[in-house]
Parts: C-alpha cells; sequence; structure tokens
C-alpha cells in the first residue's frame, strides 16, 4: 500500500524547506519504533509537497502514531491509478488545539515543532507504545506551551520555572478554556517545601471530558511549579516522569541567569539535565532542542552524558537542525535514561 501525506503550507519558503526535513525526521522516528523498515521520500504532486512510503497496511495503532505527524495536514492512500483517497487522521486528540496556539509572544516556541519533539521522544523511550497516559515534564515551561501540547494528546504535564508572571498567565489561559470546553475540572493551590531554601508555590488541576470520566477517575493532571529547575529532585517524586522535552534558551533575547550573573548556556544545559535525571523513569526519554549559534550540539551531547543519559547522536535522530530566523538556527538532541 502507498501512502501519502501532504505537508503543511508556510508563507516563508526558506522555513518551509526546513517544515519538509522535519516531517521527515519525525516519521522517520515514528517508523523506527514500530521497527518497519520503509524509507520515505518527498515528492511534488500537484504542485505541493508530500511525503511518500510503501508500506504494508497498518494497524489502528501504528496509523493513529503515524498519521499524526506534525507536519503534516492530510493523509491519502496513493492509488496506482494516480487518485489520492483521502485517510482519517486519528491522532491521540484529547483537547482542542486551541491552548498551545492562543497566546502570541516574542520567542514563543512553534507548537508544531513541539508536538515533534513530543512524537519523537515518545518513539525511542521504553514508553513508546503504552496505552496510558504519560507524564511530560518541562523543566522550564515559561507559559506552557510543551504542556499544553501535552494536554491535546491526553498527556498529564507538570512544568517548573522561575518566571511566576508567565506562570499566572498560562493558568489564567488554562481555567478560562476548561470552563469554556465544558471540562469538569479542579484546581488547588500548594507550596512545596525545600531544604533550605525558598519554598515552591505550585497549582494543580485535575480534569475530565466528561462527568462521566470524573466519577470513573478517569482525568488527566496539569501542574505549574514556581522555582528553579535545579530543586526538580526535592519537589517532586524520584522516576515521576516518562518524557522531558524543553527548549533551551536561545542566547538572544534570554539567557539563564544566575543572580546578577549570566551563567553559561552550556552549564545551564547541564543542570537541566541532571535534574531531569533524577524525575525520569528508567526507559524515560529527554529532547533538548537550542540555538546552534549559541549552544554548540557537542556540549549539549556532552551535558547528556555527564548526567547519565545515553544520546541518541545517528540518523535519523540527529536531523533536527533547521532554520528559524536570521538569528536562530535551531537542533534538538534526543536521549535515553537506561
Amino acid at each position: 500500500m502507498r501512502y501519502a501525506m501532504l505537508l503543511k503550507p508556510h508563507s516563508n519558503v526558506r522555513y518551509r524547506h526546513s517544515l519538509e526535513k522535519l516531517a521527515m525526521t519525525e516519521l522517520s522516528c515514528i517508523l523506527n519504533a514500530w521497527k518497519i523498515p520503509v524509507s520515505p521520500e518527498l515528492l511534488s504532486l500537484g504542485g505541493e509537497s508530500f511525503l511518500v512510503f510503501s508500506a504494508p497496511a497498518f494497524t489502528a495503532r501504528q496509523w493513529s502514531e503515524i498519521s499524526a505527524n506534525a507536519g503534516c495536514c492530510f493523509a491519502a492512500e496513493w492509488r496506482e491509478d494516480g487518485t489520492l483517497v483521502p485517510m482519517v487522521r486519528t491522532g491521540r486528540s484529547y483537547y482542542p488545539e486551541e491552548l498551545s496556539e492562543l497566546m502570541k509572544y516574542k520567542g514563543k516556541t512553534n507548537a508544531d515543532f513541539t508536538r515533534l519533539l513530543l512524537h519523537c521522544t515518545r518513539a525511542v523511550s521504553q514508553y513508546a507504545h503504552c496505552d496510558g497516559p504519560l507524564t511530560i515534564l518541562d523543566p522550564m515551561c515559561g507559559k506552557g506551551t510543551t504542556l499544553f501540547c501535552a494536554l491535546e494528546e491526553g498527556d498529564h504535564a507538570v512544568g517548573i520555572d522561575v518566571d511566576a508572571k508567565a506562570l499566572r498567565e498560562a493558568d489564567q489561559l488554562l481555567g478560562r478554556s476548561l470552563k469554556l470546553n465544558r471540562f469538569k475540572h479542579k484546581r488547588e493551590e500548594s507550596s512545596l517545601t525545600v531544604p533550605h531554601g525558598t519554598p515552591v508555590r505550585g497549582v494543580s488541576y485535575r480534569l475530565s471530558s466528561s462527568t462521566e470520566n470524573w466519577k470513573a477517575g478517569n482525568e488527566l493532571t496539569f501542574r505549574l511549579l514556581n522555582g528553579d529547575l535545579r530543586v526538580l529532585p526535592s519537589v517532586m517524586p524520584r522516576e515521576s516522569c516518562h518524557l522531558a522535552v524543553a527548549d533551551l534558551p536561545y542566547g538572544v533575547q534570554h539567557a539563564p541567569s544566575d543572580g546578577k550573573k549570566v551563567a553559561s548556556l552550556e552549564r545551564f544545559a547541564s543542570q537541566v539535565c541532571e535534574s531531569c535525571f533524577a524525575v525520569l523513569k528508567h526507559g524515560g526519554a529527554i529532547a533538548l532542542s537550542f540555538n546552534t549559534y549559541t549552544l554548540n550540539r557537542r556540549a549539549v551531547l556532552a551535558a547528556m552524558q555527564a548526567a547519565g543519559f545515553l544520546p541518541l547522536d545517528e540518523a535519523p535522530y540527529n536531523g533536527f537542525a533547521h532554520w528559524v530566523e536570521q538569528a536562530v538556527d535551531r537542533d534538538a538532541v534526543l536521549a535515553v535514561k537506561p
């Protein structure tokens, strides 16, 4: 059976080429997770870019993950007579795709790229084909793009950040959206003690898509913690998260700070890796994206290895580098906790 998946359009021609590469990388990661030996190719059909590949008919579960490709907007069976027969893209849809897209601000991570990282990180983890929801961690969550993407796909989400204002905006957005979409939910505030440190204030939600699911205990959790990522091992149980996905500071507008001094991005990457390693489950995985103009890929790989992770630096897992804008050339590294 031959499949054709239409890539999403983009007004910036240069970035459109980046999206083509990223969609191919994501597809290859998912196919590898299922051990399906397929070599997809990029073809132009009717003047539009498609990912095309041949494979035996997929199971419903396999097609759900493959068709959810963050860079694609349409999928079809490409028959021998040249006709394209539309196929339903099932994906893992739990919550309307609005939370990750509503807030617009300078420096916001592209939600499609975040979904790609979530899909690829899951694919390389031991929990790639787990039926139940996973727990997704963002150790520098900002206004919550990664957390919202995780929730939209039916996963538990937890994030920490030093920016109380950003967390408050994420909290307010989620609260309004849950009411608008009539999701059963409960919001709670907390204060977590940190040894020899400032208490970490937190906001947590329990939510469910219907009254029936709520009564049956079929809930998702969403947590926002206001604190430094280095306290993660003190405020979260060890081995409590399945995946960690984070966008490291690009060093263009924002950079990590330590008091009044700007810490090196390499040191910051090491702190991220060490904290995430402590709270990730064995077999879990981490994805860190970064700006190659300000942070060397080798340094990220070294930080992951020093923390105890096993980085994946072979194809297709080394295919995330792409141009974003004049000051940002983005890349990402995946690694697994053995």
